[in-house]
């Protein structure tokens, strides 16, 4: 049993299972925009809060890093008798679907990246600075009505303001806490395999959209040049959550791979 937060939906007796991981926010809500799609796929999905955030323990440990949020994931399977999934990651998430690949190869069927990254990069450096310096001199308010202007396009955002202005008050409402945001920008900030990308073995889906605010597309680029097995799905808009703001086209090219990926292989 893990202390962790965890949902699962779909068909208990599927034949794979899709692990989703949300990115700096740390919530399974992240995900609904997905959860019909792969539920009525036929896909056994499992969707949790990340430590430190929603529904699950608030206390982080020592120097927390992504292998500690790898270390959860592996918890879950655990819990949930999943010997094997396809990991699905979102910014933060990607990169502890990455760190999973390198640990823990044999539990992981395929990666999924979305907007994800292998080693720090000078932008997104600066947009974290901002948002932090925001949260330290304004609080949690202010540093949660910026984050619509790093997750979505401006004019998806004006249409949807209504939807922006609820996720903004759900946000606040739920906010981990400063030390917490703190300690998980920290350890987004430290991640850096970018030597061993080739390590990774995993079908790998790199999704990316072109006008994200927050990690330049060329990221993604540098994943796909470095590793082994790669499908490239690049839109040229949607934002840092493309997933959302484009979620029928993302949709649709997550369940294209996952259906190749899952598929038995042809004897020669």
């Amino acid at each position: 049993m893990s202390a962790l937060h965890y949902e699962v939906h779909g068909p208990s007796d599927a034949a794979a299972t899709v692990l989703l991981s949300s990115g700096l926010g740390g919530s399974a809500g992240f995900w609904q925009p997905q959860l019909g799609a792969l539920t009525a796929a036929g896909y056994r999905v499992i969707a949790y809060d990340q430590r430190g955030t929603g529904r699950s323990p608030a206390a982080l440990p020592e120097a927390y890093a992504i292998a500690d949020m790898a270390r959860d994931v592996i918890e879950i399977l655990d819990a949930t008798n999943t010997a094997r999934c396809h990991f699905a990651g979102h910014a933060l998430g990607g990169l502890v679907g990455l760190q999973l690949a390198l640990d823990a190869p044999s539990r992981i069927a395929s990666l999924a990246l979305v907007n994800a990254w292998s080693k720090p990069n000078p932008h997104s450096a600066r947009c974290f600075d901002a948002r932090l310096a925001l949260l330290g001199a304004c609080g949690p308010r202010a540093y949660v009505e910026a984050q619509p202007i790093f997750l979505y396009p401006a004019a998806w955002a004006a249409e949807n303001a209504q939807r922006v202005a609820d996720e903004v008050d759900h946000a606040f409402a739920h906010f981990p806490g400063e030390s917490n945001m703190r300690a998980r920008i920290a350890a987004l900030r430290a991640f850096d395999i970018d030597a061993r990308l080739a390590d990774i073995v995993a079908p790998a889906l790199i999704a990316a959209a072109r006008d994200d605010t927050l990690v330049p597309w060329t990221c993604s680029q540098r994943l796909a040049d470095g590793l082994r097995d790669v499908t490239l799905d690049f839109m040229p808009h949607g934002g840092h959550a493309h997933s959302v703001t484009e979620a029928d086209a993302f949709n649709r090219s997550l369940l294209d791979f996952l259906s190749r990926v899952s598929a038995p292989a042809v004897p020669a």
